[in-house]
C-alpha cells in the first residue's frame, strides 16, 4: 500500500472511530475483499523474521494465539521515540500481568541498532524480553511491514534523525489482523487505546 494512501485511509478510520461508541467487539481496520462466495477477508500483518534484544529470532509464531502492541522506532531518535516509548511503558506495565497480550518495537535504523544495542537500550527500559520485543532485521522487510500495520517507515535526510516515521501504538488480534491505534505522543489518546486493548482481550475469554 502507498503510505500517503496509508495515512489518508487511517486518518479516515481514527475519525470514524472518534465517532462511534467505545463498545463492543473493535472492528477489523484497513480495506477488505469478498469472494465470489460471499466470504470476506481481511487484511492481514505478513509472515515475518526478525531478532530481539537478546538474538532471539522472533517471527509470526512468537505471537501465536496472542494480541500484541507494535510501533516503529530508532534509539537515537530526537523527537518522539522518547514520548512514544514512555508511553508504551505505561502500556506495558498496565498490562504486566496478562498473558495474551505482548509487545513489538520495529527498529528502523537498522545500521546502528544493533542486537547489542537494542540489549542496552531494553535495560534502560527496564522490560523483560520474553513480553516486550525491540527487533531488528532486513532493511527492506522491516519498511514494507510499515504498510501493513498502516503506519509510516521510511528513510528522509531531511528529518531529524534522518527517519519519517509514525508515533503510532497499533494493536494487532492473533490472526494478525490491525484492530486500533492511538497516537503514541498524547496521553489521553494512549488511554483510550488502552481500553480498546481490554476490548480484544475480551475476545479470549
Amino acid at each position: 500500500m502507498n503510505r500517503i494512501l496509508a495515512i489518508v485511509i487511517t486518518a479516515a478510520i481514527a475519525l470514524a472511530s472518534c465517532q462511534s461508541e467505545r463498545k463492543g467487539p473493535l472492528p477489523i481496520l484497513g480495506n477488505r475483499d469478498v469472494t465470489p462466495s460471499g466470504d470476506t477477508i481481511y487484511p492481514t500483518v505478513r509472515a515475518f523474521s526478525f531478532f530481539n534484544q537478546d538474538s532471539q529470532l522472533v517471527n509470526n509464531a512468537t505471537f501465536a494465539e496472542k494480541a500484541y502492541v507494535v510501533d516503529f522506532f530508532f534509539i537515537h531518535c530526537p523527537t518522539i521515540c522518547p514520548k512514544v516509548k514512555a508511553q508504551a511503558k505505561r502500556v506495558y506495565d498496565r498490562f504486566a500481568n496478562e498473558p495474551n497480550l505482548l509487545l513489538l518495537s520495529h527498529s528502523i535504523d537498522t545500521k546502528n541498532d544493533t542486537v547489542a544495542a537494542l540489549h542496552q537500550y531494553a535495560k534502560k527500559l527496564g522490560i523483560d524480553s520474553k513480553r516486550w520485543h525491540l527487533v531488528t532485521g532486513d532493511h527492506d522487510a522491516i519498511y514494507s511491514i510499515a504498510d501493513d500495520y498502516f503506519s509510516v517507515a521510511q528513510e528522509n535526510p531531511d528529518a531529524p534523525g534522518g527517519f519519517d516515521h509514525s508515533g503510532r501504538l497499533i494493536l494487532v488480534d492473533k490472526n494478525r489482523h490491525v484492530r486500533a491505534f492511538c497516537d503514541g505522543t498524547d496521553p489521553e489518546s494512549v488511554d483510550k487505546f488502552m481500553e480498546d486493548i481490554e476490548r480484544l482481550l475480551e475476545e479470549y475469554k
